[in-house]
């Protein structure tokens, strides 16, 4: 099946952006990945189309960055500013391990073979034909970036049922887990529109049962998304992906937390390129939209990060901490 008669998987457009952007060591500008990319290129040609695919990409690079992928944006010398003529690129040398993972002989030896398998799989027909279409463009490809396998995730289960409801006008119930809870309530809700903020999947929907508008985290739904049988209550407004992105950009403004970080450790790395960090005297600023999840991210971390302000950012790092310990030893 070809490329522009098949849907590309998110996690297949990623792969073939990083693909696409380690490959070139001057970068590439929004136009050259538009049109060369997998899973841009097939839907270039259409200009009705072209705004669309510029806020898809717009949204890959964010995620890409929530990822931890250190993806830079350079100005043309005379041109700063310019977006027509910025160029995106992912410099090898910080794609990179961290500095304190080493493997032994055997672990070694294990993922020696393990690339000698990806290197004649990791690159599909279409990236292939992109990196082919991409010298053409005169874009040096180097060699070594065959293999590169970085960690892609999948989207929410939650996700392409709710699509359906709302493509559909379908009310929906799924069980869904608050912060602090260990039972999950059942909700009933007209969905309205699915949007991708911080590197999350969120669903703005009324909820029929208390009757006011909510936002709901997609991995705090568990269970299955089961249709009451019943049409929507509440039919979406024009601008609602718009102004659900509006209010939770304006959360992620507002919900700032302050860290400390062992330089050279994995904790470093993604924290400094998280989007909207920035160095203060006390060491990271980083925001979030939610800092329960922003706790379980942190916690993973271990002793390569301490956590500042705020007091409930602390404590709920610490909780996670705990129960590890409580259930560990």
């Amino acid at each position: 099946m070809s490329t522009s008669s098949r849907r590309i998987p998110v996690e297949e457009r990623l792969f073939s952006l990083v693909l696409a952007l380690l490959a070139s060591e001057q970068g590439l500008t929004k136009a050259e990945i538009l049109s060369t990319v997998t899973g841009y290129s097939s839907r270039y040609g259409n200009a009705s189309d072209r705004a669309n695919l510029e806020r898809q990409f717009e949204r890959d690079k964010e995620e890409l960055r929530d990822l931890g992928v250190p993806l830079e944006t350079v100005d043309a010398v005379g041109a700063e500013g310019d977006t027509k003529l910025q160029r995106y690129r992912i410099p090898p040398s910080r794609y990179q391990l961290p500095d304190d993972i080493e493997f032994s002989t055997e672990e070694f030896a294990m993922l020696t073979l393990a690339a000698q398998v990806w290197r004649e799989g990791s690159l599909s027909t279409d990236s292939r034909r992109a990196l082919t279409k991409l010298q053409s463009l005169g874009v040096h490809i180097d060699d070594s970036v065959i293999g590169f396998a970085p960690s892609i995730r999948t989207r929410d289960a939650a996700h392409e049922p709710l699509t359906t409801a709302i493509d559909r006008g379908q009310q929906v119930r799924f069980a869904y887990l608050k912060p602090g809870q260990t039972v999950a309530e059942q909700r009933t809700v007209s969905p309205l529109s699915l949007v991708f903020h911080e590197g999350r999947w969120h669903l703005q929907a009324h909820d029929d049962v208390v009757d006011a508008r909510r936002t709901f985290l997609l991995r705090r739904i568990v269970g299955p998304v089961s249709p009451s049988g019943s049409p929507v209550t509440t039919r979406p407004d024009a601008d609602e992906s718009a102004r659900a992105l509006a209010e939770l950009d304006a959360l992620w403004r507002s919900t700032v937390a302050t860290v400390r970080v062992r330089p050279g450790s994995e904790a470093d790395i993604v924290m400094r390129n998280r989007p909207g960090s920035a160095e203060v005297a006390e060491g990271l600023q980083v925001h979030a939209t939610d800092l329960d999840i922003l706790a379980d991210e942190l916690a993973a971390f271990g002793a390569d990060i301490h956590v500042l302000a705020p007091d409930s950012l602390r404590e709920g790092v610490i909780a996670r901490w705990q129960r590890v310990v409580s259930a560990h030893g």
